[in-house]
């Protein structure tokens, strides 16, 4: 089974990992793709309002292109350790055994706008770059990773969950990935869809993925072994399920 996480705005700092090297991350195919990218990124940095508006950055948020033009040179950690935010809070992988964290690793990957994907364990450092930001001189990030990242991806040959968001997903769909929606449900009876805590609910479903030892092969297996963890989840007979949590 391979979990797809959305990225987060937010990173760790710092770390104590070599400098990039994209050779050493996973599926080295979208080096060519990745290494376009990231000196675009680190060229652009070098001209501050301009940097500010292909980012969405105001000038309080400058330090995230002072990252951007070091990319080559600032360290590294485990992309599940750099990400921040509500679904890597929920996620919490520095609670998790040293086993724990090995299955996570190997099972969760998060898509990005940089690297278009990257394994938990892969060295990444801390930079700024969404998947609807517009470098000069480049095409749209969509336009740049879908023929190199949806081979990459239509090549999993086992179970894949995807809970990236959608500017995250239109970078490359997976056909037949398996997706959840997050209903609340009011004492009534009434539902709506969850905005604010979606996030914290799928980084929940994502830390329940990585520590159970069960590889369930389709959608029917992956709804069985949520609700045998007490979640209420339903399913509509595609491959999408719907988590139902009580209104808060």
């Amino acid at each position: 089974m391979l979990v797809l996480l959305p990225p987060s705005e937010t990173k760790a700092p710092g770390g104590d990992g070599a400098a990039l090297d994209l050779a050493a991350l996973s599926a080295p195919e979208l080096t060519p793709v990745r290494a376009e990218i990231a000196e675009a990124v680190v060229e652009l940095a070098g001209d501050v309002p301009a940097a500010r508006a292909a980012l969405g950055l105001s000038p309080k948020q400058d330090a995230e292109i002072e990252r951007n033009a070091t990319l080559w040179t600032s360290p590294t950690r485990p992309a599940l350790e750099r990400y921040t935010g509500v679904l890597y809070d929920a996620l919490d992988v520095a609670s998790m055994t040293r086993a724990q964290r090995a299955r996570a690793g190997r099972r969760l990957a998060v898509g990005s706008a940089l690297f278009g994907l990257v394994r938990g364990d892969d060295p990444i450092p801390a930079y700024r770059l969404s998947a609807g930001s517009a470098l000069p001189g480049l095409p749209t990030l969509r336009a740049l990773w879908r023929p190199a990242l949806t081979p990459v991806l239509a090549a999993v040959d086992e179970l894949v969950v995807d809970l990236r968001s959608g500017s995250y997903t239109a970078l490359a769909p997976v056909g037949g990935a398996v997706t959840v929606d997050v209903l609340s449900e009011r004492p009534d009876g009434t539902r709506s869809v969850v905005s604010h805590f979606n996030k914290a609910h799928k980084g929940r479903v994502a830390r329940l993925l990585a520590l159970s030892a069960a590889e369930p092969g389709d959608v029917v297996r992956l709804r069985s072994l949520l609700r045998r963890a007490g979640l209420h989840v339903e399913h509509d007979g595609g491959t999408r399920l719907t988590l139902v949590v009580p209104a808060p």
